[in-house]
């Protein structure tokens, strides 16, 4: 009965959206409740999430659920009023950033936040043109299709837009290694500008996720991010960070991802996390740039910036603080990447463990020697371990990469779970061979 019924959702669901739009694994699954790391499907089977960066301080969280409801009951109006929820959350925000990032936009989505972020920068500049890696994703409206290099197809046709290679020091290219390699991808940089200006166009910026997570959370040579900012800095453009994917404490030792690197964006957008599944999203920048453009655009979201979602957005802030998350992300995420490291020594089919906080990426090959992308076997593995009770994906240019990508709640006992899981569908998967 079980099956039929789900057969039936899938079937309704098709006919109301379609037969493209995503669905993860081969037997889709049918959540019903979540709590902290735990979710369960309408059956009562219950997963081990390590992939949900939404739910950022765990699913449900009763403190965020709490403000929501309390300032729902109280009043929710749009940001042409005064309220105190609206400037007490953005001035905490703000003070995590460094001392040239301290005033603020809010949206309602990361996509939003980049497309205002991309226009913004436009503004500012004078210019059109805009580098991004050549597999990148930045959301989903018109402006940030544009630059959605890795699959969106108006990144195919427009003229506005410049890929460089993706900075991977696994695979880099022409064998090189350290330095030599990152000033080889910060050459394609200027490839990229050299292009641009070649057809008239004057470059913008330059827009890349500080965690390069999509294209599979790469461990970027050492400088390349600094030497590459400066050269678009110096053909008038400037740099946009992405932290929708590991802002807000997941990379652990910092509270965003691009305070990892020896250089300061000009302009920073969120999403995701920020709300903890609360529609709540924003651009962070310098003030200049914010007051030079809405000073013209007179930029105004009907829902971005509401009392209820800067008091979600200030009890994900507390929760992150209370909990001592940032300090989890770091012990337990040394902990999950000791074992995935001890699984690579064991298992063949891993090419490369990476790790940045409370994110994991793990590359799988068919050799160690060739690295060809292991994408059969990743798909077979996401599907097994979806079985076992354990929810993963995949990343990267082949979705050869395993991404593990847990909430913020997840301890060690969890990261036993899913080393013990993945063991044993590895070894499934080399049986197989």
């Amino acid at each position: 009965m079980a099956d039929n019924q789900a057969q039936d959702l899938l079937s309704r669901r098709y006919r109301v959206m379609g037969h493209h739009t995503p669905l993860f694994y081969e037997k889709p699954l049918q959540l019903v409740r979540g709590e902290g790391v735990w979710l369960w499907d309408s059956e009562g089977k219950r997963y081990l999430d390590v992939y949900n960066n939404v739910p950022h301080v765990g699913h449900c969280n009763p403190r965020v659920v709490e403000a929501l409801s309390r300032q729902a009951s109280t009043l929710n109006i749009h940001t042409r009023y005064l309220h105190n929820n609206i400037v007490d959350y953005l001035e905490r925000l703000t003070a995590t950033f460094d001392d040239s990032l301290q005033m603020a936009m809010l949206t309602c989505t990361g996509s939003e936040a980049n497309e205002l972020a991309l226009r913004m920068a436009r503004y500012c500049t004078g210019g059109q043109g805009i580098i991004v890696t050549d597999f990148a994703y930045h959301g989903n409206t018109e402006a940030v299709a544009e630059i959605g290099t890795g699959f969106m197809p108006e990144a195919k046709t427009t003229k506005r837009v410049k890929a460089f290679p993706i900075p991977d020091s696994y695979r880099g290219i022409d064998g090189l290694t350290g330095e030599a390699l990152a000033q080889a991808y910060a050459d394609r940089v200027q490839q990229a500008i050299d292009a641009f200006h070649a057809e008239g166009i004057k470059v913008a910026g330059i827009l890349v996720c500080p965690d390069f997570a999509n294209e599979g959370l790469l461990n970027v040579p050492a400088g390349f991010l600094e030497q590459a900012v400066a050269k678009v800095r110096k053909a008038g453009g400037v740099y946009i960070a992405d932290e929708v994917q590991v802002g807000f404490g997941r990379s652990g030792k910092h509270f965003w991802a691009h305070q990892w690197y020896d250089v300061t964006p000009d302009i920073v957008t969120m999403g995701k996390p920020m709300g903890n599944g609360h529609p709540l999203a924003g651009v962070v920048a310098r003030p200049e740039m914010i007051e030079a453009f809405s000073k013209e655009a007179m930029y105004f979201n009907t829902f971005g910036g509401n009392p209820v979602s800067c008091a979600v957005g200030m009890a994900v802030l507390d929760v992150l603080q209370e909990d001592n998350l940032m300090q989890n992300a770091v012990t337990t995420g040394a902990y999950v990447t000791d074992g995935l490291n001890k699984l690579q020594q064991k298992h063949e089919l891993i090419g490369e463990v990476r790790d940045l906080g409370m994110f994991f990426g793990v590359e799988l090959v068919q050799s160690r020697t060739s690295k060809a992308p292991a994408k059969a076997e990743a798909r077979r593995i996401i599907n097994r371990m979806r079985d076992k009770g354990v929810l993963i994906s995949t990343i990267g240019v082949h979705n050869s990469i395993l991404k593990l990508r847990p909430p913020m709640p997840f301890q060690p006992e969890h990261g036993d779970i899913l080393l013990e899981m993945l063991d044993e569908v590895l070894t499934e998967m080399e049986g197989r061979v």
